[in-house]
């Protein structure tokens, strides 16, 4: 297992999912010499959707060192930081010399909304998966998706599957496989369902029903910064 050092900075902000961040940063900090942040504007602690858990940030964005890893998770949240432009500055200032910008869930309209991934083929929740388009990215029914330096995770779980592939390509698949055993993800879901591709039309839409006023927040947001950045480009 590779011993260098690597720093990798979690993107922290009000209303996360909190399982997009702690499954990749499960991962992360098994790796031997890799030191690990979470990153907001303050230190003071943040809560995650919908609110029972709170993550106390270890950096701010003025106090952040440079970054060999940036990971941006999803949730409800995303919707107000599409909008936050002291937010996405930093993104794209701390992402300029990144080795890998990655994502989890709806984190990636949140690069998108940076200007990060105009030009790249990734991925998001099956729900917001269309909203990648007006931001100039090709959107991809994957996993885990990888363009170049950009690795993007599908809906919430994936953010596993995403971390171990970073750490294959930083610190080798030995070192990937054996974080795998050691924290026994061998998956097996109980029930034969999980994305579009396998579960009954009627129960996708019984939960798009459950998520409909904030799938239509997110889309008034897409729309909105997609027009503000295309004058950009």
């Amino acid at each position: 297992m590779s011993n260098s050092r690597l720093n990798v900075g979690f993107l922290l902000f009000p209303n996360l999912t909190q399982l997009d961040l702690t499954g990749p940063l499960e991962v992360f900090s098994r790796v031997p010499g890799w030191d690990v942040e979470l990153v907001w504007k303050t230190l003071d602690p943040v809560p995650s959707n919908p609110g029972s858990l709170r993550l106390f940030p270890t950096k701010t964005f003025a106090t952040c060192p440079t970054l060999d890893v940036l990971c941006v998770p999803g949730g409800p949240g995303q919707v107000e930081l599409m909008d936050d432009e002291e937010t996405l500055a930093f993104l794209g200032r701390v992402a300029a010399g990144c080795r890998m910008v990655t994502s989890v869930c709806t984190g990636s309209l949140v690069l998108a909304a940076a200007g990060l991934l105009r030009g790249y083929r990734a991925t998001c929740h099956w729900a917001s998966l269309d909203q990648l388009a007006p931001f100039g990215v090709a959107p991809v029914t994957e996993r885990v998706v990888r363009d170049r330096d950009r690795l993007t995770g599908a809906g919430v779980t994936s953010g596993i599957d995403l971390a171990l592939a970073v750490v294959a390509e930083l610190s080798g698949r030995d070192a990937a496989e054996a974080i795998q055993v050691e924290i026994e993800y061998d998956p097996a879901p109980p029930f034969p369902c999980g994305s579009p591709r396998n579960t009954r039309p009627e129960l996708i839409e019984r939960v798009r029903a459950r998520m409909e006023e904030l799938l239509a927040r997110r889309s008034a947001a897409t729309e909105r910064v997609a027009k503000r950045l295309a004058g950009r480009f």
